[in-house]
């Protein structure tokens, strides 16, 4: 039940000392009622709302009975999702897991290690290469953190840290007849991409950092401008004949 002529009870419009008609505190128990439906109010509630409606003498006493609930009539709001979505497969949301990681270390004396392909990379990455080297590779890595760390110490020895276009580096490494190499025509990072601390201690050795795209990305781009070429070609001939058709028809009068 509505009434036109009657200021919205909740609004400062309403003079709060004026006395309130049947008409105003029925209006307020079909918004109660209404919100009892829809889950707003739990019967507790609405029961001694509903109450404090009906023994209301002026609008000052109504308002506060519907102050925190929706305007009738008005729009409702967009419903509220509870469920996370997963992440695009490929996104970069979708490789930061969380967790341990697969392995938080490696040591190379002598000898080498690889760390490449489908792993996680931990929060802190620590390796350690003498008279050796390494190999640490995220191209196709998930990482255990948006930023990560990996702690290099190359002692007559060297490592190689390979990451995908799109990944913010930052190279924070010391070097003593050695050095830290930043990656070649650095850029910044994409927007959720993770960022890689690079840092350590290289002694007459080295740690270099190079952007490398994925072998499969590398023959889906050679594939793309494969057919690029071809489609090229193909409009090339097209003109040419378009060309020769044009030149028949002036030479015979056509």
């Amino acid at each position: 039940m509505t009434d036109d002529s009657v200021p919205d009870l909740r609004t400062p419009d309403a003079v709060p000392d004026l006395r309130a008609s049947d008409a105003d505190r029925e209006r307020v128990a079909e918004v109660l009622r209404d919100a009892l439906a829809e889950g707003r109010l739990d019967m507790q509630e609405f029961e001694e709302r509903l109450e404090g409606a009906y023994t209301a003498r002026t609008y000052g006493e109504l308002a506060p009975l519907t102050r925190d609930l929706p305007v009738p009539g008005a729009a409702a709001p967009s419903p509220v999702s509870f469920v996370k979505q997963p992440a695009p497969e490929g996104s970069w949301a979708s490789r930061i897991v969380g967790g341990e990681g697969s392995s938080t270390g490696a040591v190379a004396v002598m000898s080498g290690f690889q760390r490449k392909g489908r792993w996680t990379m931990p929060k802190k990455f620590t390796c350690f290469a003498f008279m050796g080297g390494g190999e640490i590779d995220l191209r196709e890595a998930y990482f255990a953190d948006r930023e990560v760390e990996i702690s290099c110490i190359a002692v007559m020895g060297g490592m190689e840290v390979t990451v995908p276009p799109g990944v913010e580096v930052v190279v924070r490494g010391i070097g003593v007849m050695g050095g830290f190499e930043h990656p070649e025509w650095d850029e910044p990072g994409e927007p959720g991409a993770p960022r890689v601390i690079i840092s350590g201690f290289a002694f007459w050795g080295g740690v270099g950092v190079e952007r490398k795209v994925t072998r499969a990305e590398r023959m889906r781009l050679k594939e793309l401008r494969r057919e690029e070429r071809d489609l090229r070609r193909q409009e090339r001939y097209e003109r040419r004949c378009a060309r020769r058709e044009e030149q028949r028809k002036r030479h015979w009068g056509h």
